[in-house]
């Protein structure tokens, strides 16, 4: 027999004071990296920003730079894998906020042991899990009120992995972020003649602590290189201030010496 899974409650966090005529964005993994990058650059287009973690510790650090950003916050403790969580969370936010215009899914993970050699189901499933799973509960529970609206903003933060074949990314990584293509396209499908639009942004590699999963970690020359967490907040920021009939259907970003190119290039420089 299962036992329901019960989100806890979280330490006291400090936001800031609803204002009802502010648009609402809510950020998914908006702890830390790209996430938290998103948070900064929408709270400083005007969005009231929902800072959705599991960590209440570092929810507050995103809500204290957003503030310091000149934004304000709405943090809310989240476990993006449990189902009645997620619906729990966004019905709070429509009580105490109001309606979503805005979703970033930006929880992500990978695992250290990524080959079929030594790769553990249930490491398997935990990824699926955070990163495709999620993404469904998630637009799932925005898309009446953007229906409704005639106008919704949906950007699904994938990778690299999610565009080519990376190798180094692992069988569940890859799978997982792959399969977030035909997601966003079956929501431009089938809710853009709604007005709602989606964008799969696939990044390469950005210096973030989800680096430190991989099975040998990169050197700090290359991490010099990479993109940074600012830059794909800055990419969130262009799309979503785009006029509403433009939709970015997919982008992709990479540093200009992309590790991506160079280690499988016949070139030989």
């Amino acid at each position: 027999m299962s036992v329901p899974r019960t989100e806890p409650t979280p330490a006291p966090i400090q936001g800031t004071a609803p204002d009802p005529g502010t648009p609402i964005a809510w950020v998914t993994g908006a702890t830390g990296g790209l996430g938290r990058a998103a948070a900064v650059n929408l709270a400083g287009l005007g969005y009231r920003v929902v800072v959705s973690g599991r960590s209440a510790d570092r929810i507050q650090a995103t809500v204290d730079a957003v503030v310091a950003a000149g934004g304000s916050a709405y943090p809310l403790a989240l476990d993006v894998t449990n189902g009645p969580a997620v619906k729990a969370a966004h019905k709070a936010i429509e009580r105490d906020l109001g309606e979503v215009q805005v979703l970033v899914c930006s929880a992500g993970t990978n695992v250290p042991n990524r080959w079929w050699d030594n790769l553990d189901p249930d490491d398997f499933t935990r990824v699926v899990e955070t990163n495709l799973n999620s993404v469904t509960r998630c637009v799932a529970a925005v898309l009446p009120a953007m229906r409704r609206n005639g106008f919704g903003q949906i950007i699904v933060v994938s990778s690299w992995a999610g565009w080519r074949y990376m190798s180094g990314a692992g069988a569940a990584y890859g799978a997982s972020k792959t399969a977030l293509g035909p997601l966003v396209a079956s929501i431009n499908d089938q809710e853009g003649r709604r007005g709602i639009r989606a964008t799969h942004l696939c990044p390469g590699e950005v210096d973030t602590p989800i680096l430190l999963t991989k099975p040998v970690p990169p050197t700090p020359a290359d991490i010099a290189r990479m993109l940074r967490p600012e830059d794909v907040g800055s990419a969130i920021g262009y799309i979503v201030g785009l006029p509403p009939h433009v939709c970015v259907n997919e982008m992709v970003l990479t540093p200009v010496w992309n590790r991506m190119d160079v280690d499988y290039s016949a070139y030989p420089g």
